[in-house]
């Protein structure tokens, strides 16, 4: 993960590492800028909280994030959360957007932080190389987006079947993905062309990550 985010120009502040296993990560840490520090099991272990031991825990300035415009002015194939409040789920969606060659991550302001700690350890530190962006306006946002076709996820049974749906190489194109409590708002779905994953009978919708996947690979 420290790596990764070195990797990605994230610009480093403070590290904890083993005391008596230094891993070679520690010196690009202090080379670019940051400070390490070494501490043994307990100190490590009371510093970070966390049950499993790592022989590196590091701290980077939070990056710059585009504003909602710009990320999707740059963005071919966008990913756009409304609601999605679980870190671990938003790890997952970060993940899967950036295995299948989404290019980048619009969140509402109620959805987790993509750079928590929760979601950064699920996603696999890949949050770094896909940015993202947040806004208080998705309605106006979906509202500029008139260069690019949208398609909102549901499990509802008039929405079109996500293996109809055909989109032309050169069309930029965003998916919309909702909380698993409420599926995606009315205000929203209105903005897209709701299609739904079909799915075996007695079973009424996906957990929200794995729809995501299901729809980044679809729609790719």
């Amino acid at each position: 993960m420290v790596e990764r985010a070195l990797e990605a120009g994230c610009r480093p502040f403070r590290a904890l590492v083993d005391g008596s296993r230094i891993p070679p990560v520690a010196d690009r840490f202090v080379e670019r800028g940051g400070e390490a520090f070494v501490g043994g099991d307990q100190v490590r272990k009371l510093v970070a909280g966390l049950g499993v031991l790592h022989s590196v825990i590091a701290l980077f300035h939070r990056p710059q994030r585009p504003s909602a415009s710009e990320l999707a002015k740059r963005c071919h194939r966008l990913v756009i959360v409304e609601g999605v409040d679980n870190p671990a789920n938003i790890g997952s969606i970060v993940r899967n957007a950036a295995a299948l060659g989404w290019d980048g991550i619009l969140l509402d302001h109620t959805s987790a932080d993509p750079l928590s700690r929760r979601a950064l350890r699920v996603a696999m530190g890949t949050a770094f190389s896909i940015p993202h962006a947040r806004t208080t306006s998705l309605i106006d946002e979906l509202g500029a987006m008139t260069d690019r076709r949208l398609y909102a996820l549901t499990p509802h049974a008039d929405a079109a079947d996500i293996r109809t749906i055909l989109v032309p190489a050169d069309h930029r194109r965003a998916i919309l993905i909702g909380s698993e409590r409420n599926g995606l708002s009315d205000a929203v779905l209105s903005f897209a062309t709701q299609v739904r994953i079909p799915m075996a009978a007695g079973v009424d919708s996906l957990n929200a990550a794995a729809a995501a996947a299901v729809a980044c690979y679809a729609l790719a």
